[in-house]
């Protein structure tokens, strides 16, 4: 049973909830009431209201690097109009741009104080910077602003979680119930915290709440899996992510990850097939192109291996762990000096990056090559 938790919690740890819980309609909100109203209240200055009209166009076009230098110019201009800081906080947080973004926001707010989208937005982007004191802080502003907030509450329970703090995180996910009982999110999230909390009897009570409330959802059944693993019911752990492979066919993780499970499970021809399925999704996911190799290799198919780590060592030359199972199945198929020479670049790789469990092995594997 034990080995069934910890895979149960390396899934966890990898889902979807607790990175995404912070920012949902975070588009919503920055976009439409900030990007957009930056040109609501038409600025005196004509040459401020073309460069507005132009940052919108390629905004249109998903031109995001040139609608912010727009932007930037509009701002010079008119230095006291907090929607053009909000424009460019948003379009920054589209280019993954969170250190930028956050310095507009701070902006904006500045000119601002009392505009709750604004510091929720801000709350998102210095969650998404791992700043979580400050992202809590943020949404808790948000919150005092407009009381009926659920974005905030539920961004602020996503940061309280990261710090531990869960009591707090429980006290904002109550509240979201409180406004809206039937809200799939805050059960999702609490059945998630539960998780983490060792608490899986509580969690699939939570976790069954939300599937009622949001049957389409794939990462309640990813949640809902785990919990169920984590109490030792591995039939039905495996039901809910066979569930959340049916609703997100097209997610190369989640593929990924119920391959994992199968794999821990000893079902190397279901976790066969799950890899294969998120390599087809995803061609630059080398996880599931390592994971494939593996398999091979546990089935004794070194051919295949041999064909499959060629493949992932030319996509990723700096991993190691390709190199030395490249060196298995070549020393499995009596190929001795192209597995020495695949151990001794592994060797070489894991010495580069103070990898002692790497180097040990292979170490091991170039003794018996002697």
């Amino acid at each position: 049973m034990a080995a069934q938790v910890t895979q149960a919690e390396v899934i966890q740890a990898r889902s979807i909830p607790f990175a995404a819980i912070s920012s949902v309609n975070y588009q919503r909100v920055t976009s439409d009431r900030g990007q957009l109203l930056a040109q609501r209240k038409a600025p005196e200055n004509p040459e401020v209201s073309k460069l507005l009209r132009d940052a919108r166009k390629l905004v249109e076009a998903r031109n995001f690097a040139g609608a912010i230098e727009l932007y930037q110019q509009a701002a010079s201009l008119d230095p006291k109009n907090p929607r053009i800081f909000s424009a460019i906080g948003y379009l920054e947080t589209q280019l993954n741009q969170f250190d930028a973004a956050a310095v507009a926001y701070r902006q904006a707010i500045g000119l601002d104080p009392k505009n709750p989208d604004f510091e929720y937005a801000l709350g998102f982007v210095l969650g998404s910077l791992n700043d979580n004191g400050g992202a809590a802080a943020a949404y808790q502003r948000a919150i005092q602003l407009n009381r009926r907030n659920i974005e905030a509450y539920l961004g602020l329970g996503a940061v309280l979680v990261r710090q531990q703090d869960y009591t707090g995180a429980m006290t904002a996910y109550r509240q979201v119930l409180a406004l809206d009982a039937r809200n799939a999110k805050a059960h999702e999230a609490i059945g998630a915290m539960l998780i983490q909390q060792k608490r899986p009897k509580e969690a699939i009570v939570s976790l069954q709440r939300a599937a009622q409330l949001a049957p389409r959802s794939s990462s309640i059944q990813v949640n809902l899996g785990v919990a169920w693993l984590i109490q030792g019911n591995t039939r039905a752990g495996l039901a809910a992510f066979e569930r959340a492979s049916s609703l997100s066919p097209r997610n190369a993780e989640l593929h990924l990850q119920v391959g994992k499970l199968l794999q821990a499970q000893g079902d190397l021809p279901d976790a066969l097939k799950a890899y294969q399925k998120a390599s087809a999704i995803n061609p630059s996911l080398m996880e599931a192109q390592e994971s494939i190799a593996q398999v091979y290799l546990d089935q004794q198919d070194y051919l295949l291996a041999i064909i499959t780590y060629r493949r992932l060592i030319n996509l990723a030359p700096q991993n190691a762990n390709a190199y030395y199972g490249f060196g298995v199945a070549l020393k499995a198929r009596d190929r001795r000096d192209e597995a020495r020479a695949a151990f001794e670049q592994a060797l070489d790789l894991y010495q580069q990056q103070g990898n002692t469990a790497g180097i040990q092995k292979t170490q091991e594997m170039l003794q018996q090559l002697k």
